[in-house]
């Protein structure tokens, strides 16, 4: 390298924040140096980059310029800071070695999808990773799932079990090679192979799998997550094996296939639809059915989760079986998905008619992610591989980290350090003592990665969940309650980096209110420190408690018995063919519930109006999962439109009030007459129209055009594409999660923006 003269010369520190590790990008700083002509070194510290750029200054410039631009797949800068270096002499540009020292943002990356060109080596009988089930390089493979610690290098990944052999080495160390730095290289000679029933290895287990697959089996894979239950989507045997293992008689489970040509013989896929498919998280995305696919798939829904294949050994199994196939977490009910070679034979070794292992361990377990196209642009309803936990902006900046434990159901936790939020894998519902074991030790190795015990931690109101629970217990420790529906509408603000003040529309099942009532269908002027409640939907018995979540029939006779004081009411004789189709005994004893109070709460929620509706309209009287009746209402809904049924609001109590009595009595009489899907989607229309008034009243005295949606009730297509659309064309500016799950998965992530910023409105009076 021809040295410039010293007063040409440019020094300079520039520190990376972001995705910038486990995803080529030492490797690709140090082609981009060369290519640029200037010296100095790259290397990971803590979970950041950092690299030391000597040279003539229009070359060190153009270096600075260059590096965002040309990032490798699966790598993203949040923030570049930059500092002046005495000037040193260096003859070259090198790789260090990392730094262990943790700084104020770190950057855990998420799994990427098997590459191009690995898939292409895969199945090259020339290649000498010909069918070699664990190959990737520094642009793909596993990541999260493997690392144990941080700087992310293969002695502090699961693969530091594997030493490296001589050609492994050499690729490892050869700066024009794929695999340069690639931590978790292997080859058959030196890498982790495959197990069939403990007995079998490499291609013979391979090919046992294969052989009970095709025969009309059920088998356990350990995928790149944890294990996977895996059967042919084509055979309804197979399907009904699974449902009976995992007791999911109805919810839909996600299809494996080769490739999009597949994915668009099974679904109408739109661009965004395909795009979103290919992506190198390779999530569930859930699109339009066509019908050439089981029903057994997806009961009662208009819709197919379809997914590509993420790692070599789904290619394979996909390639050698030449069909489409159920791939779907292996767990018990109610349990998060296993990842113990143990646990798997004992759990579940005699439901399946083999297990097919291998030997690399799995550092923390990850399910697939989930995501649909609303409004154009995609929407994760489940952040877990290939997306969890690449970190997410946080409005206000924290000095010292604070940990958010979220909620109860789809559960994550997340930890804030310096401007960002890391958002923990989905865990799951902690409703048993192994989901509840994982999430505290996510959320322990949360606080191990980023350096330091949190100064403080939010948690739910809700004095129920274990999470608070858990909140509570924690020692030494500012513990702050954060309310349900106010972490919704600011998971959504952060996200996208919404000013306030804005209206927040939460829309969910049940939340604990700051009034200690169950709230679900809110209406907020917030901004990232507290809320105004302005408006709400009108409240109603849920006879049985959680009773009535798995029975929406009881929320049906809820609206039907006990609307809220004050309030209309539906005509009973209107409801004859949802009470004839009901128990006598069941109809009287919920009756005396509600008249008597007893175990009877108000609830303002508009996931359980959802639940009524589909219930009245005989499309669902039992969830058999959450949110069946909701989903099976929208999927009646879906391809009919019209006008809204009619719907009132009353102000009550300082509060805008939705009552749905008239909407609800409007539908049971249409319903006579008409289809209940064009019904179902006349109901959709009343509730977006509803929505909009409410905004705008909330919106006009708030003197604000943001609005912010959140809760779970949001994974609902037509609700969310339809008030999009009705507020934009008022000229509102509307938000709903993209990278962060409208339900509860994003509360975590809500909770510690509020956090912060709470501390930080402290820290400045």
């Amino acid at each position: 390298m021809k040295t410039a003269k010293a007063s040409e010369r440019t020094a300079q520190r520039i520190e990376l924040h972001g995705i910038v590790q486990g995803v080529g990008f030492r490797p690709y700083v140090y082609r981009l140096a060369h290519a640029c002509g200037i010296a100095g070194q790259v290397s990971n510290a803590g979970g950041d980059v950092v690299i030391e750029a000597f040279g003539d200054d229009r070359a060190v410039r153009d270096f600075v310029a260059r590096l965002p631009r040309e990032i490798p797949p699966g790598a993203l800068i949040s923030e570049i800071l930059t500092t002046p270096l005495d000037d040193q002499l260096h003859e070259r540009f090198s790789i260090a070695p990392s730094s262990a020292a943790h700084s104020t943002a770190h950057g855990l990356t998420p799994d990427i999808a098997t590459c191009g060109e690995c898939v292409a080596e895969l199945f090259d009988p020339a290649d000498r990773r010909h069918r070699y089930p664990f190959l990737n390089c520094s642009s793909c493979g596993p990541r999260a799932t493997i690392v144990e610690d941080l700087p992310y290098d293969r002695e502090r990944t699961t693969m530091r079990h594997f030493p490296m052999c001589e050609h492994c080495r050499e690729e490892y160390e050869n700066p024009v090679d794929r695999r340069f730095h690639a931590e978790p290289i292997a080859c058959p000679v030196c890498g982790p192979h495959l197990t069939w029933r403990g007995v079998l290895e490499r291609e013979e287990a391979l090919a046992a799998a294969v052989r009970a697959v095709a025969e009309g089996g059920l088998i356990a894979v350990k995928g790149i997550g944890g294990y996977q239950l895996v059967c042919d989507a084509t055979d309804e045997a197979a399907i009904a094996r699974v449902r009976a293992v995992k007791a999911r008689p109805a919810k839909a489970l996600a299809v494996m296939v080769p490739d999009i040509g597949d994915a668009i013989a099974g679904a109408y896929l739109s661009r965004a639809e395909k795009a979103l498919m290919l992506e190198p998280a390779r999530p569930i995305v859930l699109a339009e059915s066509r019908g050439t696919l089981p029903w057994s798939l997806a009961p009662g829904s208009d819709r197919i989760g379809l997914f590509l294949p993420n790692s070599p050994l789904h290619h394979l199994l996909l390639h050698d079986l030449d069909r489409p196939l159920v791939v779907t977490s292996a767990n018990l009910p109610g349990e998060p998905m296993i990842t113990d070679d143990a646990e798997i034979v004992t759990k579940l070794g005699r439901e399946v008619d083999g297990i097919l292992a291998h030997d690399r361990p799995i550092a923390d377990r990850y399910d697939d992610s989930v995501a649909q196209i609303v409004d154009g642009r995609p929407r994760l309803l489940r952040r877990a591989r290939g997306y969890a936990p690449a970190p997410l902006p946080l409005p206000e900046a924290v000095a010292t980290p604070l940990l958010a434990v979220g909620a109860q159901l789809k559960h994550t936790c997340a930890i804030a350090v310096g401007g960002q939020v890391v958002l923990g894998p989905h865990t799951g519902d902690l409703d048993s003592e192994e989901s509840y074991d994982a999430f505290i030790g996510t959320a322990e190795k949360l606080t191990r990665l980023y350096g330091a015990e949190p100064a403080a931690v939010a948690h739910d109101l809700h004095p129920g969940y274990l999470s608070t629970q858990y909140a509570e217990e924690l020692e030494r420790i500012d513990h702050v309650g954060v309310q349900h529906h106010h972490a919704h509408v600011v998971a959504c603000a952060a996200e996208h980096g919404v000013a306030a003040p804005f209206v927040g529309v939460a829309y969910d099942g049940l939340g604990y209110g700051d009034d200690g009532r169950l709230w679900g269908g809110e209406i907020l002027v917030a901004d990232y420190t507290g809320f105004k409640h302005t408006g709400r939907f009108a409240r109603v018995p849920m006879p049985g408690g959680e009773k009535a979540v798995e029975r929406p029939a009881r929320m049906a006779m809820g609206h039907l018995f006990g609307p809220e004081a004050g309030l209309g009411a539906i005509d009973l004789g209107y409801a004859g063919p949802f009470l004839n189709r009901m128990d006598e005994w069941e109809i009287a004893v919920v009756r005396r519930m509600i008249e008597r109070g007893v175990n009877s709460p108000l609830v303002s929620s508009a996931g359980r109006l959802f639940d009524a509706a589909a219930s009245l309209l005989g499309l669902c009287d039992d969830n058999t999962y959450e949110g069946e009746a909701a989903m099976r209402l929208e999927a009646a809904a879906g391809g009919y439109g019209g006008r809204p049924l009619p719907w009132q609001i009353t102000e009550r109590d300082g509060l805008w009030v939705f009552d749905p009595s008239v909407t609800l009595q409007t539908m049971l009489v249409d319903a006579r007459t008409q289809s209940i899907g064009r019904v179902a989607a006349r109901f959709h229309a009343s509730i977006i129209e509803a929505t909009a008034a409410l905004v705008k009243i909330a919106a006009y005295r708030a003197g604000t055009t943001r609005v912010c949606l959140g809760g779970g009730v949001f994974a609902n297509r037509i609700l969310a594409h339809g008030l999009i659309a009705a507020l934009g064309d008022d000229g509102f500016e509307v938000h709903l999660g993209e990278k962060v799950p409208p339900g509860d998965g994003g509360i975590a992530y809500g909770q510690a923006a509020i956090l912060a910023a709470r501390r930080a409105r402290k820290d400045e009076r």
